[in-house]
């Protein structure tokens, strides 16, 4: 919901944390600079959180989800570049992301690239079909793609999860599915050309489970400076990318994985953002840098700061020098401390 509402980061009022000197703070004891800092500023870099206060928000009674899939031989490709065109200005209340893989076609194996196009509406069947009409009738969704169901069940289906999964399955905390990944990200401010995704095709061969997901934004993301948070992807983002190749044995070929991400990510770098090439911080990349201890120099320490923050990443630094110094909460990819500067 994101595209209505921000993120769960833009809807915090009050958090409890225990900070270096073991008080358990609120927001008003914390202070306004590292409150800012905690919703989205690398966690684990400030202290440890306890509880999160979020602000509710509303949803209708009836909300509506779908999945249109088309291949390369149903125009995946033209329907792609037209979906970067309007993903970000469609109606706040639809989010439309594209998923794309990889499927056999026929029984003597022969695989193409699949786009599925994966989406929540905040509202039943007819709206969301009207708006697709005016916005988006190249998709060609119709009524019986639509399901309608109540927001707690879209979150079961927008999981990917089967239908009769209970919403309670979200309270295991382990997941059962379990596997092994790499992911790498960017962020896209104008349409990738058809010709660059007929590149991106063909490389989607080259492992058995790739997978690139683009994630739309615009709406009130567009609408929230990009210093109110730590999270500075927001005006002028059009949508997120996503670079992922799994697998199931720790036995097999790691690299050849790792490898096709890091090749489909040099591959982008005309397409995506520059100066700085923006990244999600949720996708933890070591590749753009990292604290191998807590000695490591300041300027190793902050090679990722701005893929992640941007302009954000020196006040997250500022933050950092004032409650933790000494870099007692540290990780690979935590916020150094100016004291990191002077070694």
């Amino acid at each position: 919901m994101l595209r209505k509402y921000g993120l769960a980061a833009d809807n915090v009022v009050d958090v409890h944390i225990i900070d270096v000197h073991g008080r358990l703070l609120d927001r008003k004891s914390m202070g306004e600079d590292l409150f800012w800092a905690i919703r989205g500023g690398a966690g684990g870099s400030f202290g440890i959180v306890t509880a999160w206060k979020v602000k509710l928000v509303p949803v209708p009674s009836t909300v509506t989800v779908f999945t249109v899939t088309k291949t390369l031989e149903q125009g995946a490709t033209k329907l792609l570049y037209r979906w970067q065109q309007i993903a970000d200005q469609l109606d706040k209340d639809l989010f439309i992301r594209v998923q794309i893989q990889t499927a056999n076609v026929s029984s003597n194996g022969k695989r193409t690239i699949t786009t599925s196009y994966n989406a929540l509406f905040l509202g039943d069947a007819n709206r969301l079909l009207q708006v697709m009409k005016h916005s988006f009738p190249e998709l060609g969704l119709t009524r019986q793609d639509c399901i309608e169901t109540n927001w707690i069940n879209s979150t079961v289906y927008m999981a990917g999860l089967s239908n009769n999964t209970p919403p309670e399955f979200f309270l295991q905390r382990t997941n059962p599915d379990r596997a092994y990944f790499k992911a790498k990200s960017d962020y896209a401010r104008k349409p990738i050309p058809e010709k660059a995704l007929e590149g991106l095709w063909e490389k989607f061969f080259d492992v058995e489970s790739p997978l690139v997901v683009f994630t739309p934004y615009g709406g009130k993301m567009s609408q929230i400076s990009e210093s109110q948070t730590p999270f500075p992807h927001r005006k002028g983002t059009k949508f997120m990318i996503l670079y992922w190749s799994s697998w199931q044995d720790a036995k097999e070929n790691v690299a050849k994985h790792i490898n096709w991400t890091r090749k489909v990510y040099s591959y982008m770098t005309p397409y995506v953002s520059k100066n700085p090439r923006e990244a999600y911080v949720n996708y933890r990349d070591i590749d753009l840098g990292m604290n191998r201890n807590s000695n490591t120099s300041f300027v190793e320490a902050s090679a990722f700061g701005t893929n992640y923050f941007k302009d954000n990443f020196y006040r997250l630094v500022h933050v950092k020098t004032k409650v933790d110094p000494d870099n007692f909460f540290w990780h690979e990819q935590s916020i150094p401390p100016l004291s990191l500067h002077m070694r």
